[in-house]
C-alpha cells in the first residue's frame, strides 16, 4: 500500500476540526456502563470463588481510576464480610474524583485511596508489610511493561491471593460502519503500534497484545490461571441513541487515536483529521459502533 491509496480529506464529509474530548475523569465515569457488559462472568465467578469466605478481606486495587470498580463490586455481591479496600492510582485528579464518589463508600466496604504509581507502591512495600488477599487491575496492565510489573505486583499477595486482571487489550480495534478501509486498516495498525512503542521515563510502559502476553507469562512466574475469556468493548447505538454516557465515550475512543497518530510520520495530520471529525459526526448521529478485543483473566499465587 502506498500513500497515493489512502484518502484525502474530500473522502469525508465533514473534515472540520475535531472537538477537544479530553476529560478523563468523564470517560472514566461514562465507560462504566460498557465495562458492565463487556466483563467475563465467568472469569469473575472464579474470581469470586477463589476469595476466602466469611472473613475480613484485603483488597487492592492498581489504577483504581475514580472508583467505578468499588460500586461494581459491591452491586455484583463480593462478599458479605467486611472489605478493606486500597484503591491506588497515580493521577491526584482520579483519586481526588474517587473520595469524592466514595465518600459514603457502599457496604461491606472501606476505602482507603492512595495517590502512587504503582510499581513505585510495589517495590517501596517493606519485607514484614501486611500482604493482600486480592489484587485488581482493571484496563490498566495494557498501558505497563509486564516483565517489569508483574512480580512485585504478584508479591504484594499473599500466598494463595487471588487477581483479577480484567480488559487487557489483544490487538484487535474496529470501527464500523466502514469508511475508507485501507486507510482505516493503516490508522489502526500504526494506533496499535503507539502501544507497542510507548515509553515512560525511557522505560517500555505497554503492548497492543497485553491479553495473550498474560496467559503465558503467569505461569512462568508461579502463579495459577483459573479462568479466562473474552471481555471485549461493544458499543452501538439502540434506536438512534447511546445508552447513558456512552456518546462521550465513543468521542473520547476517537479523539484518543487522533491524538496518538498526530505527530506520526506515517499518517498525514489532516487526513486523520478528516477521518476523527467523520467518526465524531456519526456518534453525534447515533451511527458508529465500536468494538476493542480484550481479555479478562483470574488467578492466584
Amino acid at each position: 500500500m502506498t500513500p497515493h491509496d489512502f484518502p484525502d480529506s474530500r473522502d469525508f464529509p465533514d473534515a472540520s476540526n475535531s472537538p477537544d474530548f479530553s476529560d478523563f475523569p468523564r470517560y472514566l465515569a461514562a465507560k462504566r456502563t460498557v465495562d458492565d457488559r463487556a466483563l467475563n462472568r465467568p472469569v469473575w465467578q472464579a474470581f469470586r470463588d477463589c476469595l476466602p469466605a466469611h472473613r475480613p478481606l484485603r483488597v487492592l486495587e492498581v489504577g483504581g481510576g475514580i472508583g467505578t470498580m468499588v460500586e461494581r463490586l459491591a452491586a455484583w455481591g463480593l462478599t458479605n464480610a467486611p472489605v478493606h479496600y486500597t484503591l491506588l492510582d497515580a493521577d491526584p485528579a482520579n483519586i481526588a474524583a474517587a473520595q469524592e464518589r466514595l465518600a459514603a463508600p457502599p457496604s461491606p466496604f472501606r476505602v482507603e485511596c492512595v495517590a502512587a504509581d504503582m510499581l513505585t507502591f510495589a517495590t517501596s512495600q517493606p519485607p514484614d508489610a501486611p500482604r493482600w488477599d486480592a489484587l485488581i487491575a482493571h484496563a490498566v496492565l495494557d498501558l505497563v511493561d509486564l516483565h517489569r510489573a508483574l512480580p512485585p505486583l504478584l508479591a504484594l499477595l499473599r500466598p494463595g491471593g487471588c487477581f483479577w486482571f480484567t480488559l487487557n487489550f489483544d490487538g484487535d480495534t474496529i470501527f464500523a460502519p466502514e469508511i475508507a478501509p485501507a486507510y482505516e486498516d493503516h490508522l489502526m495498525a500504526r494506533y496499535h503500534r503507539t502501544m507497542d512503542e510507548r515509553r515512560v521515563n525511557g522505560q517500555p510502559a505497554g503492548s497492543s497484545r497485553t491479553g495473550r502476553r498474560l496467559l503465558t507469562l503467569l505461569p512462568r512466574l508461579g502463579a495459577e490461571i483459573l479462568a479466562a475469556g473474552a471481555s471485549d468493548w461493544v458499543v452501538f447505538p439502540r434506536h438512534g441513541a447511546y445508552p447513558g454516557d456512552e456518546a462521550y465515550f465513543l468521542h473520547f475512543i476517537v479523539a484518543t487515536v487522533q491524538r496518538a497518530l498526530q505527530e506520526d510520520p506515517a499518517v498525514d495530520a489532516q487526513r486523520l483529521a478528516a477521518w476523527a471529525a467523520q467518526r465524531h459526526t456519526q456518534i453525534r448521529a447515533g451511527e458508529l459502533v465500536y468494538i476493542a478485543h480484550q481479555l479478562d483473566i483470574a488467578g492466584r499465587t
